[in-house]
């Protein structure tokens, strides 16, 4: 499929006890879909370019996790946890009353999805993650800051959304966001590509026209990661046997690093079906070169998620022929 090519979707929503996660179901809605999780302070735009170069025989249910997107934010006085987003994925399975479930994350969401994966293994037909395999181990010193900071940080910001209703946060114009979620990204998300993100991350404001302000919840901005002790990600892993199983490493990052190298060696070990590809772009690869993405994810999904005879047609057939 080329560039430029649309898929019809549908916007889902379901409660949860804080409120609601809202989700964008593309495809095909009579078989299970692919469950796609996206990245830290992201959203479920980070797909918008990737979605419509996949095989259309299963759909894609995007998600805003949780205080991102359109998402319902945590009560006040709530930390965001990532182990609480693997309790999501946990809802969303039970939403749906899934047997099994298809995971493809990006950068947080793949961890998400990695831990996910390990904990329900007989629950995980295929895991795809882009440019992650896990968070970093960090040392004692940056785990307490880490934890201190986090603490601190978030009770401020839990006291500037109390103020909300009362004093509207910083906006700016559309051009200047792009440039503020660009240089925040590393310059990972390309400029032209920003909108895909921001389209879901702010909302216009009340007392300037033509600026916006940031939406998303700032208490993400000091969340707690999954921070394994050494040798927990091994025995993950190791849990991951009847796991289909892809790594997509971006040639500009370092988020897959020579650390990751044994815990790689014990994935082709354990897991049968394991895939690692290479490709070219920076961490948001999937986002910047979906074409390039699409390839290895689409002969994956193929593969281990084939077309059944009531989903098959030559239309199908013709459109991923080359993939």
């Amino acid at each position: 499929m080329l560039e430029g090519q649309t898929i019809e979707f549908e916007d889902v929503q379901f409660e949860v006890p804080w409120g609601y996660v809202v989700g964008r179901w593309y495809g095909n809605r009579k078989v299970r879909p692919l469950l796609a999780l996206h990245g830290w302070q992201d959203n479920l735009g980070t797909w918008d370019r990737l979605i419509p170069l996949l095989p259309r025989h299963i759909g894609y249910l995007c998600i805003d996790l949780p205080g991102q997107g359109r998402s319902s934010k945590y009560p006040l006085g709530m930390i965001y946890h990532v182990i609480d987003y693997v309790h999501i994925v946990a809802r969303i399975v039970q939403e749906y009353k899934w047997r099994k479930v298809s995971l493809m994350g990006h950068s947080m969401g793949g961890v998400v999805a990695f831990a996910y994966a390990s904990l329900y293994p007989n629950k995980v037909d295929l895991l795809i993650q882009i440019d992650i395999l896990k968070q970093p181990h960090r040392g004692k010193e940056y785990l307490l800051a880490m934890i201190r900071n986090g603490a601190e940080k978030t009770m401020v910001e839990n006291e500037r959304l109390q103020q909300l209703h009362k004093r509207e946060p910083p906006s700016y114009t559309y051009e200047e966001l792009e440039e503020v979620l660009h240089k925040g990204s590393k310059n990972s998300i390309a400029r032209e590509n920003c909108k895909h993100v921001l389209n879901r991350s702010i909302m216009p404001s009340q007392l300037y026209p033509e600026k916006f302000y940031f939406s998303r919840d700032a208490r993400m901005k000091w969340y707690q990661e999954f921070s394994d002790e050494p040798g927990l990600a091994i025995e993950m892993a190791k849990r991951m046997r009847n796991v289909n199983y892809l790594l997509i490493k971006a040639s500009r990052t370092r988020h897959v690093t020579a650390e990751m190298e044994p815990i790689i060696k014990v994935i082709r070990e354990y897991v049968p079906h394991f895939e690692l590809h290479q490709v070219e772009g920076t961490h948001h690869v999937h986002l910047n070169n979906p074409e390039g993405v699409a390839k290895p994810v689409g002969r994956f999904i193929l593969k281990y998620r084939p077309a059944s005879l009531d989903s098959w047609s030559m239309d199908y057939a013709l459109k991923h022929s080359k993939l």
